[in-house]
């Protein structure tokens, strides 16, 4: 079940769930003019999203730390973004479930994105810091006081 529940599952069933919504209930649609804007400026979202996140798991990897949400961490990280956020990849994926939403140009789509951030911010990110605080104790206390959960 934890396999289902993984953020890139989540945020691929996002993006089918936001091309549903935008073609079975397009709440709020752009005028067609905008529409071609909105489609470049969310592809540009996306993109940077999607980099950011990708940038990040590999930095995981390269360092042989654990990148599965429900594994036990391995170093705790402070290279790349994760100087400024705790959470890039979770913001790659949010900056590019956005850039999905905009693109699609309706309001509709958007409450996936509202769903996916609600549940990093109160479901994944705090199991996270659980198991943080726990392995790493005092140096992650430190780090959590001076780096942002998002931004």
């Amino acid at each position: 079940m934890q396999r289902l529940l993984l953020p890139p599952v989540v945020w691929f069933a996002s993006v089918g769930v936001m091309v549903i919504l935008q073609r079975t209930w397009p709440l709020a649609a752009l005028p067609t003019d905008a529409r071609v804007l909105a489609w470049w400026a969310g592809g540009v979202l996306v993109l940077a999203g999607l980099a950011m996140a990708q940038w990040h798991a590999r930095l995981f990897k390269r360092i042989g730390t654990n990148i599965n949400t429900f594994g036990e961490p391995g170093t705790l990280t402070t290279a790349g973004l994760f100087a400024y956020t705790r959470n890039p990849m979770y913001l790659g994926m949010l900056l590019a479930l956005a850039g999905v939403a905009l693109a699609l140009g309706a309001l509709s789509p958007w409450i996936l994105v509202l769903l996916f951030f609600v549940l990093a911010q109160c479901w994944y990110i705090p199991l996270e810091e659980r198991k943080l605080v726990a392995r790493f104790g005092r140096q992650y206390a430190d780090y959590r006081r001076d780096v942002r959960r998002w931004l």
